[in-house]
């Protein structure tokens, strides 16, 4: 099956000049869903890590499914204002503005590897954000995990030497 065409393309949203990839297509159709998720769980099963971490909300769609296959823990990084304990906070830049995610300060434990996950890599700043959140709560980012990649920005060359996986590539 040929996932990108499960893709939809929207311009201009959800500013002008932005081409937003909608990944709903895709998740709608059980079949399509289920052959990007085994690539994922087949990539991310040759890593040594302790948890996934995912951000907020789209992550989660990849994240908490894949850590329950595995048998890792999950931990969600979350927008700010929904973490009901203490939390460590970190801002970071998108295409179109900056935003902000928190996680809680005990979500893991130093020195416990992390497998960061999210929908769609574009410049990098989500991840890089989550990443950094893991770090300074002393754990250690092994690897990103995508379900969709926009090749024409430069988020993949921002993640530094942890292996990257996608399984779609748009440029």
């Amino acid at each position: 099956m040929d996932l990108a065409q499960k893709l939809r393309i929207v311009p201009d949203f959800p500013h002008p000049g932005i081409r937003f990839v909608d990944i709903t297509p895709l998740l709608q159709d059980h079949s399509a869903f289920r052959q990007a998720f085994d690539q994922i769980v087949t990539w991310a099963s040759a890593l040594e890590f302790d948890l996934v971490v995912a951000p907020e909300a789209r992550g989660f769609l990849l994240g908490a499914p894949l850590a329950l296959q595995l048998g890792k823990g999950f931990v969600p990084v979350r927008k700010p204002g929904k973490l009901p304990h203490q939390i460590e906070q970190g801002a970071y830049q998108l295409e179109y503005g900056e935003a902000r995610l928190e996680i809680h300060r005990d979500a893991l434990l130093p020195g416990q590897r992390v497998l960061v996950v999210d929908d769609l890599l574009a410049t990098g700043g989500t991840v890089l954000a989550t990443a950094d959140l893991v770090q300074r709560l002393g754990g250690k980012t092994v690897g990103f995990g995508f379900l969709v990649e926009l090749a024409f920005l430069p988020g993949r060359a921002s993640l530094g030497d942890a292996p990257v996986f996608s399984v779609l590539k748009v440029n």
